[in-house]
């Protein structure tokens, strides 16, 4: 299901649900139910209410933003320490050297064609992945300097080895979603609540308040949707994105 399609959905569900709960009070009520006798202190809970559920959802779509960050940090990060070592083993003999690029091309171009899709649609990474980065491993560590060019070039080629291995478990780390159940109902159960303490103001007293009361949860409905949204780096719409690879390695197609 299209993420745009979840989001008209949901901002249609909170506000037809508000809209049919303030009609069907509107009808029930009886002749001595006076809307203006609401209570001060409802209207002062309801205010504070809303402020600390707005301070919660603000702490959400930062926690969420700053997992998107991060999450293309580790690619830009594993896409660069692989480019590095496909260029610094120009120093190698041509038989090594092309072996090396070959491998890093072809773990590259697995990342992007197929560990992407799988981390989008379960979370993870895939087994091939790492076994195509070991055989990275194994070509860089494995060679013999036969100079002392060679030879300064071994460690650096080691590190970024390294480097790439790193990003790659940063990457798994956060493929899946960042938010736990408990806040997730932390959200929702806020949200009913806020939502519902317009019932409790008495919200029916005309066209104009049912229509603020439909837009008030029509944002709340799309501030959640932004928090689910985000809340897979690399699986949903705002998602993290391959490009560094793609930039640094152009013969690689999606």
């Amino acid at each position: 299901m299209s993420e745009w399609l979840v989001l008209t959905l949901a901002i249609a569900a909170a506000c037809a649900v508000v809209i049919a709960v303030t009609l069907l009070r509107h009808r029930t009520a009886g002749e001595d139910d006076d809307p203006s006798e609401t209570p001060d202190v409802i209207e002062y809970m309801t205010m504070w209410i809303g402020v600390v559920y707005a301070i919660v959802l603000g702490l959400a779509i930062a926690g969420v933003w700053e997992a998107r960050g991060a999450a293309q940090d580790h690619v830009q990060a594993e896409a660069q320490a692989l480019h590095e070592i496909s260029e610094r083993v120009r120093v190698y003999p041509a038989d090594v050297r092309d072996r090396i690029r070959a491998d890093v091309n072809a773990y590259a171009g697995h990342v992007v064609t197929t560990e992407w899709k799988t981390m989008a649609a379960h979370g993870t990474l895939t087994v091939r992945g790492r076994e195509l980065l070991q055989r990275i491993r194994q070509d860089v560590t494995d060679h013999e300097p036969a100079t002392d060019f060679q030879a300064q070039a071994y460690q650096p080629l080691l590190d970024q080895v390294a480097a790439a291995d790193a990003a790659r478990a940063a990457r798994a780390d956060s493929a899946g979603s960042t938010m736990p159940p408990v806040v997730w109902f932390g959200l929702i159960a806020g949200a009913v609540v806020t939502i519902g303490m317009v019932f409790a103001l008495q919200i029916r007293r005309s066209a104009r308040e049912l229509v603020l009361a439909g837009l008030f949860s029509a944002l709340i409905a799309f501030l959640l949707f932004l928090i689910w949204d985000f809340d897979a780096p690399y699986g949903r719409g705002f998602t993290a994105s391959a490009q560094p690879f793609l930039a640094l390695f152009p013969g690689l197609h999606r």
